[in-house]
């Protein structure tokens, strides 16, 4: 019988490198995706393959899944910072309703069911680096809080169908990634600073540039992904690279890539963590997970992939 997993939120940054991902390994993929963030451009790769399937469909209302399932990966969500401040709502509607008619379908069909989680359910962490076992520091009031808390509420769903429907659950909470196809206008520091490398601009830098981010190029964090969905347990996961650089290294090691850049300081956001940092024994231990590009070759591919959209005048 033919392996066969469903993949919301599927035309996205992570969600489209997983669908190419679980065709590769010889699964076959139904895409699920409203494009509200996502991109079909992203899907180019998987077109007229027989084992892939798209549907344009808003998860966070009740939908059908003919046929046999095996597994369920809900990446369905607005994921940066202006996506989610532009679509509020529809942020908590998809970590809400949209998981829980996730973990409906992979229940009725028998299937293995992984959240995408984040590490921004730590808020701004007062452990460092942060273990699965820290339970956060966050504002349930502030203008991050609509997706940190969508995030909170879909771990909670996830492990309420584990203990009452004993659905074969995985939590993954992913950490700062970063890689080709991310969107210039995404609202994180990497594409943002290379897209404004690229054009001519200075480089926005919030606070002093001191707060810290660890970034895990895409391919090492797929490979994650798919670790804990065959072989990891019901319990969360961090999956991230845990080398930690200042914001001012990253522009320095984008400005040697790229050449000559001037940098602009602005005020530190609202509720933006000073550091993130993710411990990954568990993953390493128990997977034999560890993220295996390191930036500067990451930021080389991320920054070709950017060229040749700017050349084609589809750097957004």
């Amino acid at each position: 019988m033919e392996k066969r997993v469903v993949i919301t939120g599927g035309a996205g940054f992570v969600g489209s490198s997983l669908c190419e991902r679980f065709v590769a390994d010889g699964w076959s993929v139904l895409c699920l995706d409203n494009l509200c963030t996502g991109r079909l451009s992203n899907l180019v790769a998987l077109e007229g393959n027989p084992r892939f399937d798209f549907r344009q469909v808003d998860v966070s209302s009740p939908y059908e899944v003919q046929g046999p399932v095996q597994g369920v990966l809900h990446f369905a969500s607005p994921a940066s910072p202006f996506d989610y401040h532009a679509l509020p709502i529809e942020t908590l509607q998809v970590g809400s309703n949209g998981t829980m008619h996730a973990l409906e379908l992979a229940r009725v069909k028998g299937a293995r069911f992984l959240l995408a989680s984040t590490s921004e359910i730590y808020g701004d962490p007062l452990e460092h680096p942060q273990r699965e076992s820290y339970l956060g520091n966050v504002s349930s009031i502030g203008p991050r809080s609509v997706y940190d808390e969508a995030k909170r509420f879909a771990e909670a769903a996830t492990m309420a169908w584990q203990r009452t429907h004993h659905v074969d659950t995985r939590i993954i909470r992913i950490f700062n990634t970063y890689g080709p196809r991310i969107k210039a206008g995404d609202g994180r520091v990497v594409p943002a600073f290379i897209a404004q490398a690229l054009r001519g601009q200075p480089l926005t830098v919030f606070g002093d540039g001191s707060q810290t981010r660890s970034f895990c190029y895409v391919d090492d964090l797929v490979e994650g992904i798919v670790r804990v969905f065959e072989r990891g347990d019901h319990m969360p996961y961090n999956l991230g690279n845990p080398v930690e650089f200042t914001m001012l290294e990253l522009a320095r090691e984008i400005e040697r890539q790229i050449g000559d850049v001037t940098t602009i300081f602005e005020p530190l956001p609202q509720d933006d963590p000073t550091r993130r940092k993710p411990d990954i024994t568990r993953a390493s231990s128990e997977l034999g997970w560890a993220p295996q590009v390191p930036l500067a070759q990451g930021l080389q591919a991320t920054i070709a992939e950017y060229r040749a959209r700017l050349a084609a005048g589809m750097l957004v």
